[in-house]
């Protein structure tokens, strides 16, 4: 029985996942914690490799891990890659790597294969109460299932592959209750963005969060995921939903999910991850989104978001001067002026995909906005799937061809736009609507300037050529 179901009442999910897996405190703040699943990919992992070969180590557990390459894979024309790229070369070292340590590896072009983040869930390899991490900062998405999931760096890569084990602070505990009912047109990536908005880049740091309330408990596993997803950007590392009957029936009968009577008795553990009725937390907010409109971030970080009918901040009301400063620094970087409407923006590119919204469900809400419409005639528009599964779901549903139709070009799964590590970026100056997580400086192409959004919103700005507020597209 996990040790979770043992404790005393009064914990939170956090606190209960963290104490089952202290192998040893280390001191006041620090402990040893033992990690059951890592996630591998491209970028992060080749010098951890390196790290084992040169020390002559083993892997400790490679059961528990699995490799996928993805950020830097291309989305089109996969056949015509030059084997002497920097693409190629990464792709290729990570596929020896996992032959070399036995590592199960998702190849591009395996039905398994896609973003890290996606295909963890679809293959059940993530699973409540687990601690899971990945050299990426993304990883807190896996903490929609009930997961003690967080990014880490090279080196800490290199320590799970040889102990299992990782040096780690306890984080502070922090609830955010979101209530209310989405209208239509509004969707949880707006959830997320008015949560950033509201705390800031860094109202989270320091802090595991953990999303409660009737909102979150009626949302899709999807839908947690990509609240989950966006956690890191408002400074937390880890982001929680507690596991219930949504996690449950999504999980039942995947790859790596427990079968049979270990299925029944992990059930039955997992119903006492729940943070406890009395269970205290350091920090508490809250967040009614009955009224909520469609976010559009306006400058350089996930916080500059205002609803599609407000307007660009105006420096001079800003009474903190490092923030006053701030805000011009963005808005010049964005070549946005001060005061102004965001709806009627021109865009140049869409892009509809990444590890926050590139799922079925994303799919779906976009193509219902593009179909029977055109993309306008200046616009690029791209739709990458998050991996093999989602691409062939959405091309049994017809999305694909909806897609088509509309003007957008329909592609193979991958990070692609969203990190601008591969073929599909951004050119200087450039203007996108993009559903992925970072609107950094650069983030999607040098000089690039990205507007975050929905599905739903990034499909309606490749229609019209601008930022428009979709729900005038539902009526």
């Amino acid at each position: 029985m996990a040790d979770w179901i043992m404790s005393a009442k009064g914990k939170t999910l956090y606190e209960k996942i963290w104490d089952a897996h202290v192998v040893a405190p280390l001191s006041d703040d620090a402990s040893l914690i033992y990690i059951d699943r890592h996630l591998v990919q491209e970028v992060s992992s080749p010098q951890a490799f390196d790290g084992l070969i040169e020390r002559g180590l083993k892997l400790r557990r490679p059961d528990a891990h699995i490799a996928v390459p993805d950020h830097a894979v291309p989305t089109f024309d996969r056949g015509k890659t030059d084997p002497l790229s920097m693409t190629a070369k990464q792709v290729a070292r990570l596929e020896d790597n996992a032959r070399r340590f036995a590592i199960p590896y998702m190849a591009m072009g395996d039905d398994r294969h896609g973003i890290v983040h996606i295909i963890g869930p679809e293959l059940g390899f993530t699973l409540p109460g687990v601690t899971l991490v990945c050299g990426d900062s993304h990883t807190s998405t896996h903490g929609a299932f009930g997961a003690l999931a967080f990014g880490i760096g090279t080196s800490e890569c290199e320590c799970v592959f040889a102990t299992q084990t990782l040096r780690q602070s306890k984080l502070k505990t922090m609830r955010i209750e979101i209530t209310g009912t989405l209208q239509p047109g509004v969707s949880v990536k707006d959830v997320i963005l008015a949560i950033i908005a509201k705390i800031g880049t860094d109202g989270a740091k320091g802090y595991a969060v953990e999303y409660t309330g009737d909102t979150v408990r009626n949302m899709t596993m999807e839908e947690r995921m990509t609240l989950c997803n966006m956690s890191i950007e408002a400074g937390a590392r880890i982001g929680l939903v507690a596991p219930d009957e949504t996690t449950f029936a999504y999980l039942k009968g995947r790859d790596w999910s427990p079968t049979g009577d270990k299925w029944l008795q992990a059930v039955e553990a997992w119903r006492h991850l729940p943070s406890d009725p009395g269970a205290l937390f350091d920090k508490e907010t809250s967040i009614d989104v009955t009224d909520l409109a469609p976010q559009v971030s306006w400058g350089t970080t996930p916080a500059d978001c205002v609803p599609i009918t407000g307007q660009t901040p105006v420096s001079a009301l800003i009474k903190d001067q490092p923030a006053q400063e701030r805000v011009r620094q963005s808005l010049q970087y964005m070549d946005m002026p001060e005061g102004a409407n965001i709806e009627g923006t021109p865009i140049d590119q869409v892009f509809i995909g990444s590890c926050t919204n590139g799922r079925i469900e994303d799919l779906r809400r976009a193509a219902a906005i593009a179909k029977g419409r055109r993309v306008a005639d200046r616009v690029h528009a791209i739709v990458v799937p998050g991996s093999e599964a989602v691409r062939l779901q959405a091309e049994r549903e017809g999305l694909h061809e909806t897609f088509r139709q509309a003007g957008f070009q329909w592609r193979q799964p991958g990070c692609s736009m969203c990190v601008a590590m591969n073929d599909d970026r951004l050119k200087p100056g450039e203007r996108a609507a993009s559903t992925s997580n970072r609107n950094f400086e650069g983030r999607q192409g040098p000089g690039g300037r990205t507007h975050l959004v929905s599905p739903e919103m990034a499909a309606a700005a490749a229609i019209r050529g601008y930022l428009t507020d979709v729900r005038t597209m539902m009526r």
